[in-house]
């Protein structure tokens, strides 16, 4: 990745946010993010209670991560600690959630193999495949945070 690691223990802020690990993984956190939730909403909902908590998570999930990379863009951690122990924790609720949402969605879509319209499978399967990548994206965010958040 493009940063060097003598910058661990400084949070970015402005356009910093976008060379800086790991930083670096808003924006793909929010397009995997994003498409696990217009995938998941373009598709039959049923049965209603698991593909409720994948939107919930992906929602979630996608809001947060705008507003938390709004805050950091605008330096309003004003580079304290507590900013990149709160980095960490909210990464690491985001890559529970999300891993949570993935194996939900996957037993959902491997049910609906063969009792639905081909056409909301293959969206599911997508959903699926995204939601790992996202929910794979959170971990590593979650494992770069605390290694800068234990450098301050």
């Amino acid at each position: 990745m493009a940063s060097n690691t003598a910058t661990m223990g400084n949070l970015p802020s402005g356009v910093g946010i976008c060379t800086t690990v790991p930083d670096i993984l808003y924006l793909p956190e929010l397009i995997f993010g994003g498409l696990v939730w217009i995938l998941v909403a373009c598709t039959l909902v049923v049965p209603a209670n698991p593909q409720g908590w994948v939107m919930f998570v992906s929602v979630f999930c996608f809001v947060m991560t705008f507003i938390w990379m709004v805050v950091f863009a605008c330096g309003g951690h004003n580079n304290k600690g507590s900013w990149a122990a709160a980095d960490f924790v909210y990464h690491g609720i985001a890559a529970f959630f999300y891993l949570s949402a993935s194996v939900s969605l996957a037993r959902v879509t491997v049910e609906m193999k063969d009792s639905t319209i081909f056409q909301n499978y293959q969206l599911d399967i997508s959903a699926v495949v995204f939601s790992y990548v996202a929910t794979l994206l959170y971990f590593i965010h979650t494992i770069l945070s605390a290694v800068r958040w234990k450098s301050f």
